[in-house]
């Protein structure tokens, strides 16, 4: 009976642990879509080039073959995919696939311009780009295992991109701005890798500061504290950089970058809605005295409020009214890809308004696909760092997909005239090396912020 009763009560074994579902097949079936979309819009501009040409008199050069731009985009994505598949097996399936999608739907505008503008080779230039971001990607996926890694390195970090924004000052303005770096023949945008840096930085500060900030100081009126000056000095120096960037270089969408993205780590650091009708304020003030009293931002800014003033006084439109013009003619479905006149929008076409060339080409259908596409790799972002546990990835993830979004927000929204021009990069859209290649590395941080987000805890799989 003893017996008996003692084998009653034995615990029943526990059953085994679900594994999480890796996903790494539905990745690469997205992935073979996403190739395959990008090399049909190929085939299409090349067919679309037997059209008479657009130059007068200008016969229309001769489209790239689509096997090596097949080949090359279809080897990118699967050695990425590999890199995924061997070194971040929980990664979301989701980022890589729109990456590559965005990245090709990128070359095959470009390609498309330079068509139109005989002697020109972007495409050519943006593939060996790409190449180089997806190369880095993969370098960053196997090599860097735990995210928290890059805590240590916080201040390193900050110094690095403080060096590299101050840079650019000491060379010859571009277009107006001073933010690139030219040397040998080659080109350097170096506050596209500082954002990157910055936001290892201020994932760090606020991981460990985040009690100081949320609990600390003078309470001024409903949930605003006024903090104490060890804790709000950074805050203002971020702002005072963020206005002096924009006074030495004259480059208001890095400017703006840089400031919201800290305002935007700050709130989901502290949780506390003041900070970012501080940071609007303090933004607001900085965009009107700089706007009012530097010529370059002056000029941008009468442009967006009269962007026909040109036509009136005889002299044509100007770049943002033939961005208005390219996105009105667009329609509903677009003219169709090689069907457009966007490239009368002159040299920044293929990198500040290449989205007026999506916008006429694939009309409000496809350019909304295109938004969507964004939106979605933000918000995967965005979930990634919810779902994880540490505060500095969960920082780390919310800055790293606030950097792709307060991008295209600025960059849309200048093309289309909701506020003033800019002059940035439309993430993997637009023609740039510094900004495709920049794209790559954050999204192979997201795709490791993610795997780890994703990765099942030790006491799911049994081990207590």
């Amino acid at each position: 009976m003893t017996a008996l009763t003692a084998k009653v009560a034995e615990p029943a074994p526990l059953p085994p642990p679900a594994r999480a579902p890796k996903r790494r097949g539905i990745e690469l079936t997205l992935l073979v879509g996403a190739v395959l979309i990008s090399v049909l819009g190929h085939v299409y501009v090349g067919l679309a080039a037997g059209a008479p040409a657009p130059g007068p008199g200008a016969p229309a050069p001769a489209p790239r073959p689509v096997a090596p731009y097949a080949a090359g985009l279809g080897v990118a994505a699967l050695l990425a995919h590999l890199a995924v598949r061997l070194r971040a097996a929980h990664a979301d399936p989701l980022l890589l696939p729109i990456a590559v999608l965005l990245n090709g739907l990128g070359l095959v505008l470009i390609q498309r311009l330079d068509l139109a503008t005989p002697g020109e080779s972007g495409a050519g230039d943006q593939l060996r780009w790409s190449a180089l971001g997806v190369t880095l990607f993969v370098l960053v996926v196997g090599l860097l295992r735990d995210h928290r890694v890059l805590q240590r390195y916080a201040y390193l970090a900050v110094t690095a991109a403080l060096a590299l924004m101050l840079v650019p000052v000491f060379f010859p303005a571009v277009n107006g701005a001073h933010i690139w770096i030219r040397f040998a023949g080659l080109s350097f945008q170096p506050g596209e890798f500082a954002k990157i840096l910055l936001a290892v930085f201020f994932a760090a500060y606020l991981a460990a500061n985040r009690t100081a900030l949320a609990l600390t100081g003078r309470r001024l009126f409903w949930k605003l504290r006024l903090l104490p000056g060890r804790v709000l000095g950074p805050i203002l120096a971020i702002w005072l950089l963020s206005v002096g960037l924009l006074v030495l270089e004259r480059d208001l969408g890095t400017s703006l970058l840089f400031f919201g993205l800290f305002v935007i780590m700050l709130f989901t650091a502290t949780g506390r809605i003041g900070w970012i009708a501080i940071g609007l304020l303090l933004a607001a003030l900085g965009a009107y005295a700089v706007g009012t009293f530097e010529p370059h931002v002056n000029s941008r800014v009468d442009d967006w409020l009269n962007p026909f003033a040109s036509i009136e006084r005889g002299e044509g439109p100007g770049q943002l009214a033939q961005s208005l013009f390219a996105f009105g003619a667009g329609g509903l479905l677009g003219a169709g890809l090689g069907h457009g006149q966007s490239f009368l929008i002159g040299f920044a076409a293929k990198s500040d308004f290449v989205l007026a060339t999506a916008g006429e080409e694939l009309g409000l259908v496809g350019l909304t696909a295109i938004l969507l596409l964004y939106g979605l790799l933000v918000s995967r972002g965005f979930r990634a760092g919810l779902a994880l546990r540490d505060p500095f990835g969960r920082l780390l993830a919310t800055g790293l997909a606030s950097i792709i979004a307060l991008q295209v927000f600025v960059i849309a929204g200048g093309v289309t005239g909701l506020i003033p021009l800019t002059g940035m990069a439309m993430p993997f859209l637009a023609q740039g090396g510094s900004s495709v290649v920049t794209n790559w590395i954050i999204v192979a941080l997201l795709v490791r912020l993610s795997d780890s987000a994703r990765r099942p805890r030790p006491e799911r799989e049994g081990v207590e």
